[in-house]
């Protein structure tokens, strides 16, 4: 009885990618995709297109029924205007945003990451206690505080004045929260390494615990840079004289009850908001970063 044997069959050629394999289906979803981040990306840009087209315009154009993309005439003049404004020192309140901002971050970053430190690694039978304290401090609204707080601070002659503006803001148990959270998840072998060495607690939280969580200070900077600069309560309290404005007060200056100055308020935005974007710009791993290393669960 004869037998029949079927060759083998050799397959030869590139394989067919994954993409090609799924069908039409996946370049729909694709193409979906980038849809939907087009759309989203024009969404958050056409407030700052807002900004910039109209710091540039006179308030006829402005105010013109007829849009237009930008307009015929840019007035770059504005931007000196702007800072020839002897109503408002934007210049000054510039100065004081900035040095609110990076003196009022430096004062929060060493005092919460100290206390985090502590709450994680130093023991102590109180510490959990402590740590219950200032988390119950979250549920507080701010506004209750404002007046006790703005009593303390006029009692102490600071009313008008940078240490009014940024002393009050150095202690916040959010970002002590934050720390806290981060340094029970900091690898222990490292700072046992350091214990062998001989450092204590305090060396070996400067020398080895800052070093190495330097990315998480990043992302805690910006977030904490970010809120002292757009901060506008209590600078609006506290900063009685415009010498003591900050940039927030200064941009509620242009619309009173009886003017409405609209082309230098949209110069002046497109001013303050510029370091904010520059901060984002290149710090935005870290935000992601410092939010994941938490050890919050989303």
């Amino acid at each position: 009885m004869a037998t029949t044997t079927t060759p083998a069959v050799r397959t030869t050629g590139t394989p067919v990618p994954i993409g090609h394999r799924r069908g039409p289906m996946a370049a729909v979803a694709t193409i979906a995709r980038w849809v939907a981040l087009l759309i989203t990306t024009v969404v958050f840009l056409v407030p700052f297109y807002l900004i910039v087209r109209n710091a540039l315009s006179s308030d006829t154009d402005i105010t013109a029924p007829g849009w237009t993309v930008f307009p015929t005439t840019l007035h770059w003049e504005n931007i000196a205007e702007l800072f020839n404004d002897n109503e408002v020192p934007m210049a000054r309140a510039l100065w004081n945003s900035a040095v609110v901002g990076v003196v009022g971050t430096g004062g929060q970053l060493l005092l919460a990451a100290m206390a985090g430190y502590g709450l994680a690694r130093i023991p102590h039978r109180a510490s959990n206690k402590i740590f219950y304290l200032i988390v119950a401090t979250l549920m507080i609204p701010a506004a209750v505080t404002f007046i006790p707080s703005f009593v303390l601070v006029s009692s102490l002659g600071w009313v008008s004045s940078l240490r009014g503006l940024i002393i009050p803001g150095l202690f916040s148990g959010f970002a002590a929260f934050l720390f806290r959270q981060y340094f029970i998840n900091f690898p222990k072998e490292l700072e046992e390494a350091a214990r062998v060495d001989g450092l204590g607690y305090w060396r070996t939280f400067w020398l080895i615990v800052v070093p190495n969580s330097l990315p998480f200070f990043a992302a805690i900077a910006a977030i904490t840079f970010i809120a002292n600069w757009n901060a506008f309560l209590w600078p609006l309290v506290i900063g009685q004289d415009s010498s003591s404005w900050t940039v927030q007060v200064a941009l509620s200056t242009f619309i009173t009850a009886q003017t409405i100055n609209i082309h230098e308020l949209f110069v002046a935005a497109a001013v303050s908001i510029l370091p904010l974007v520059l901060i984002f710009v290149f710090l935005q791993r870290y935000l992601v970063q410092g939010v994941t290393e938490t050890g919050i669960k989303g």
